[in-house]
């Protein structure tokens, strides 16, 4: 497994899925130019809309949706890997999916991930968010390879869930991936380090293309997109929350190395609890 150039596309995603295509175009054909063959764009790279009505008019099928179109044309124009993040899809029953995209190099689809955890909280700063009001849930992780490299899905929220990228990793993902849109006052607080704690405890590479700044729908985003290394180490960071691009390498003979110094998923053991109650365990890995 040759080594290779991946990029995070940090975007500001508005409420026009038109004029977000275009910026996905502009800073897809930067990062490539700079010679990044993977390509990673947000969470809600299509639009963020905070109003379920307008959303609901704005959000289309995946076959008819302007960024799904524009990646597969980019991928296969430029000859990258490139990942959508995400963007609302209308399923055929009459739901809405929170749904990533993978495109190869021909331009062909090769894997999609629905997010998983739903976004579904009240913050301390009187933020107040019900992701559930709008999206279905997805039921299935998703591991997919790319030149040798396993790649796993996540999408933002999923971050907060150890057991998913877990399951990843002991399916072989060396590359874990979190596009996100995280809240600013979430971001400030738990980013990076959540980020630097999924790629140390599973000795793989993690790419977060991240929206970032205050979004024509009202919210703020945090930004700081990140490469970690499986040693948990950032090799990039786009440090602010403007547009921007990074790139890094991945080599997945870093991922192998760090996992024979510290062989934590090989030393994993079963074990039970003892309480008072019986325990009642969701999201488990086995």
């Amino acid at each position: 497994m040759d080594a290779f150039k991946a990029a995070a596309v940090q975007m500001r995603s508005g409420t026009s899925p038109e004029r977000n295509a275009a910026d996905m175009d502009r800073l897809v054909r930067e990062t490539a130019s700079r010679g990044a063959t993977y390509v990673q764009t947000p969470e809600m790279t299509g639009a963020l809309i905070r109003d379920k009505q307008a959303g609901a008019a704005a959000f289309i099928t995946e076959d008819k949706d302007i960024v799904v179109a524009t990646a597969r044309k980019l991928a296969r124009e430029l000859g990258i890997y490139l990942h959508v993040g995400s963007t609302a899809i209308l399923r055929a029953d009459g739901k809405l999916a929170n749904r990533a995209f993978l495109f190869g190099p021909d331009g062909q689809a090769i894997a999609g991930y629905d997010k998983i955890h739903m976004f579904d909280v009240d913050l301390d700063n009187g933020e107040s968010w019900r992701e559930s009001a709008s999206y279905e849930p997805g039921t299935e992780a998703v591991v997919t390879e790319i030149d040798g490299v396993r790649l796993g899905f996540a999408v933002c929220y999923d971050l907060r869930f150890p057991q998913l990228f877990r399951a990843e990793a002991l399916a072989g993902a060396d590359l874990l991936t979190v596009p996100a849109a995280f809240t600013r006052q979430t971001g400030e607080a738990h980013w990076h380090v959540l980020l630097r704690a999924r790629a140390i405890e599973n000795g793989a590479y993690v790419v977060a293309a991240a929206q970032g700044g205050l979004h024509e729908d009202g919210r703020e985003t945090y930004g700081h997109s990140l490469i970690v290394d499986p040693w948990g180490r950032i090799i990039a960071e786009a440090a602010h929350d403007e547009p921007a691009v990074i790139v890094a390498e991945i080599d997945p003979a870093q991922s192998l190395a760090a996992r024979r110094k510290i062989p934590n998923l090989k030393n994993a053991r079963d074990f039970t609890i003892r309480s008072g109650e019986a325990p009642r365990l969701k999201g488990a890995a086995s």
